[in-house]
């Protein structure tokens, strides 16, 4: 098949493989299958796997929905009753996390910090001080919004010594950075398959700790649907999701899942640095600057700060980029204009080179002065 390849710098879905893509042309096969059930406990162990987990102590929980259903899992599912959540928030994704508290009445702590580095540590560690009943410690690995790094390992350490656990949203860097949940200090992760993965929207996951799930389900139970227990225990018992899964998209997960081994943990690592690397490269060159210091980034997304330039416009700039195969994306840096430039998915160095080319095109046709023009 002729498939058009388009360059997507969004955070996700993420640029796939044609053989990704054609893993989804299979014959038809009924969900209770045991052939299929077989697929996806394969899958499931290699998921816990790439974050180098010890499957006797961790399992990972597959759902049908984006990573955000991964999110509301986590928080409904892990929190005993009497108890209450510490969310670290400094952007967009972290806020969503408080959105979820507020919905269910989860008892929570919203300890706020500028979006534009990490948390301080200190503080984190006064309010666990201060608030025994503190159960759990919610916190975005990579902020996608501004492409913030925060301090995943040192949360982790904190929370365990104050006797609560750690969730780390790593939707937008599992399977890029490389995470190991014992030495990270991580007892919960998500992901979906459509970012680190390179595969298609519709499977996402939780990796943690098989003692905590099976505790928690004695804990109140919140949702019916994004249930953690309910879904383990339904395929601890009979290898199948409760719900109707996404077949198609688990054996397209199933291929990249191949593709992820064989390129390998350190090499896609570099792969992504060395787009990310290119991405500073081409801004430095028109004089963009960013949002967040390059030494608090965590190498995948780049929030750039829009010109103080009259013609700027950034929809006529994405139009004339997406019609020539690449797509830009805008951003949630705060109150600060900004779009965002992504090392993900199935690119390269000379990707994001060819994309310069074009952007700086966009730029002269909307009459965008370079370098780029700020007042501050």
């Amino acid at each position: 098949m002729d498939i058009k390849r388009n360059i997507l710098l969004n955070p996700g879905p993420a640029t796939t493989t044609d053989s990704v893509k054609l893993a989804q042309v299979v014959p038809d096969i009924c969900p209770r299958e045991k052939e299929f059930a077989a697929r996806m406990a394969e899958l499931s162990r290699d998921l816990v796997r790439v974050v180098h987990g010890d499957p006797d102590t961790y399992a990972a929980v597959l759902f049908c929905g984006s990573g955000t259903l991964c999110m509301d899992v986590c928080l409904n599912s892990l929190l005993p009753g009497g108890k209450r959540a510490l969310i670290v928030h400094n952007g967009a994704y972290s806020a969503r996390a408080v959105d979820i508290c507020r919905y269910y009445g989860l008892p929570h702590i919203e300890l706020q910090f500028p979006y534009d580095r990490p948390p301080d540590l200190k503080s984190v560690e006064r309010a666990l001080r201060e608030n025994p009943d503190i159960a759990l410690v919610y916190a975005t690995h990579n902020e996608t919004g501004t492409g913030l790094l925060n301090p995943i390992c040192e949360l982790g350490a904190l929370a365990h010594t104050y006797g609560a656990i750690l969730i780390a949203d790593t939707t937008s860097t599992y399977a890029m950075r490389p995470i190991s949940l014992e030495k990270d200090n991580i007892d919960f992760c998500m992901a979906s398959a459509q970012k680190g993965l390179m595969a298609m929207t519709g499977l996402s996951f939780v990796i943690g700790r098989r003692d905590i799930i099976e505790a928690s389900a004695n804990y109140p139970r919140r949702s019916y649907y994004c249930s953690l227990w309910r879904q383990y225990d339904c395929f601890k018992r009979t290898g199948e999701m409760e719900f109707t899964p996404p077949v198609q998209t688990i054996y397209a997960a199933i291929q990249a899942m191949k593709e992820y081994w064989a390129e390998g943990e350190q090499a896609k690592w570099a792969r992504h640095t060395r787009v990310f690397e290119a991405i500073h490269a081409g801004l430095d060159a028109l004089g963009f600057r960013e949002a967040i210091d390059r030494k608090w980034q965590a190498g995948l997304v780049s929030a750039v700060r829009c010109p103080d330039d009259p013609n700027w416009n950034f929809e006529k700039v994405h139009d004339y980029c997406y019609a020539r195969g690449f797509t830009i994306y805008p951003g949630k840096a705060g109150t600060a204009g900004t779009f965002r430039l992504c090392a993900l998915g199935a690119i390269d160095q000379a990707d994001i080179q060819d994309f310069f080319v074009v952007f700086r095109q966009a730029l002269d046709a909307c009459g965008v002065t370079v370098p780029a023009q700020y007042k501050s």
